[in-house]
């Protein structure tokens, strides 16, 4: 990462609406202060990493590593229809745990570190705990927007027939 005087704004991306909003905000965070946004999708392989090492398959690990920089890749395009405009961002997909990749990238006293969060659920998820306890810059959480009441109410309405409905 570029060092810099107004340090860095590092934005958690996994593709959920949180994160989205977290992306939108950490670029006006990086747009106001002149500062780069840097974008960072973690992952780890589905089965977890202990049994990874117990039966490494290099194919397999670039699929998933491929997928997420897909999903990187969309949040883009869904926040800003591309890159984000007036910003020099950078993407990255690392492997790793969510916290510790985030806390190992923003290291310096003036990043800024920002993460989504559902709704009424700050600081619950593994994520935002690790972040909260080990991150040496200051911590941005940015709700995710609520879904619409009617949205809502028609939702718990929903039967599975509905959905099946819906593919047809």
């Amino acid at each position: 990462m570029p060092e810099l005087e107004h340090g860095a704004v590092v934005v958690g991306v996994s593709g959920s609406l949180a994160s989205l909003a977290a992306l939108r905000a950490g670029a006006e965070q990086a747009r106001r202060g002149g500062r780069v946004l840097v974008a960072v999708l973690a992952w780890e392989p589905p089965e977890g990493e202990g049994l990874y090492l117990r039966h490494p398959d290099p194919q397999w690990a670039r699929y998933w590593w491929t997928e997420a920089r897909g999903r990187l890749d969309r949040a883009f395009d869904e926040v800003f229809g591309g890159p984000p405009p007036g910003v020099v961002a950078e993407r990255r997909v690392i492997r790793g745990r969510p916290g510790r990749v985030l806390c190992e990238l923003a290291t310096h006293p003036d990043d800024l570190l920002v993460l989504g969060a559902r709704p009424g659920r700050h600081h619950t998820t593994r994520t935002h705990r690790y972040v909260h306890l080990h991150a040496s810059c200051a911590v941005l959480t940015v709700p995710a927007p609520p879904a619409p009441k009617g949205m809502r109410r028609t939702l718990r309405r929903m039967t599975t027939q509905d959905f099946a409905l819906a593919n047809h």
